[in-house]
């Protein structure tokens, strides 16, 4: 009997050891092929997705901010995250990596290992874009210089450090289904494609659960700032009373209505967001005037 409970003990944890590992893509799920990317189309899904603003090295500017070597700290109530070297070094970027194997890590979150990222990484928002620009930022990718600097690990306690747990977190808060379920035109469309997808906007600006899930019920309503100081703002109407106009101008100048201009992290987005046509400022701007509104909460945000 002992030996029986065992056996069966060993082969629950071994299913579920199974069950909790990464799941890969091949070249059969994808509709585009590593060879399609067009790297100079590439480079503006690259600012929109905000590849720099987490991936350079702290204080970066200019060309620098496109050797994309790691090392900002990201502070949460799990612990810090620390942002990987993604730059095409064989040894320690993703220079040795396939396309299945980039395209892996942004739909499903998952390593050429097969382990799970922590969604730190915006693979949740990722996971929506199009496979056309997966294989467009491939190719810009590959065109990046190479940095040597090891990354350096995460900083998170138990149980949080357990990676395998992330598979529940998957189970529990991953989505294929976008937010604002009607776009009914070309304008709106593409900015729920850009804010939901590419730029991940509610990553920031909507608040998350115990479990760091997001809070779908008051989307883009704001959050806390995960560095403990101040918060984020709620940005539906109502709470945000801009005009389409006021928004648009404010993504590609960092300046308010108020003359007032965009500071921390905000100030990286602005950088990104100005390097995009018009239209596309224009259609986050129509996107975020469609959105339902959402009462602040007790206290602001």
């Amino acid at each position: 009997m002992i030996r029986l409970l065992g056996a069966i003990l060993l082969a629950g944890a071994a299913g579920a050891w199974f069950v909790t590992g990464g799941q890969r893509l091949s070249s059969d799920d994808l509709s585009a092929a590593a060879g399609d990317g067009d790297a100079a189309a590439a480079e503006q899904v690259f600012w929109a997705a905000g590849c720099a603003s987490c991936h350079a090295a702290p204080e970066a500017e200019g060309d620098a901010l496109l050797t994309l070597a790691g090392g900002q700290r990201f502070p949460s109530d799990f612990g810090t995250f620390v942002a990987p070297n993604i730059s095409t070094d064989q040894q320690v970027g993703i220079g040795g990596w396939s396309f299945e194997d980039f395209a892996t890590a942004l739909r499903n979150g998952v390593s050429p290992q097969g382990r799970h990222y922590y969604p730190a990484f915006p693979y949740p928002s990722y996971a929506h874009m199009t496979d056309a620009d997966i294989a467009d930022l491939w190719a810009f990718m590959r065109t990046l210089p190479a940095d040597q600097t090891p990354s350096a690990g995460h900083e998170l306690s138990f149980p949080f450090s357990i990676r395998r747990s992330v598979a529940v977190w998957k189970w529990m808060n991953l989505d294929d289904e976008f937010v604002l379920g009607a776009a009914d035109t070309e304008s709106l469309a593409r900015g729920r494609y850009l804010v939901e997808a590419l730029s991940h906007c509610a990553e920031c600006h909507t608040p998350r659960n115990a479990f760091g899930g997001l809070v779908k019920g008051r989307w883009m309503g704001g959050a806390p700032n995960p560095s403990g100081k101040g918060s984020i703002p709620n940005i539906t109407p109502g709470a945000l009373d801009w005009s389409a106009t006021d928004i648009a101008y404010y993504l590609g100048t960092g300046f308010t209505p108020d003359y007032d201009s965009a500071g921390g992290h905000m100030a990286r987005v602005v950088q990104n967001l100005a390097r995009l046509p018009d239209g596309d400022r224009q259609a986050i701007a129509a996107y975020l005037k469609a959105l339902p509104p959402v009462a602040p909460l007790d206290g602001g945000g």
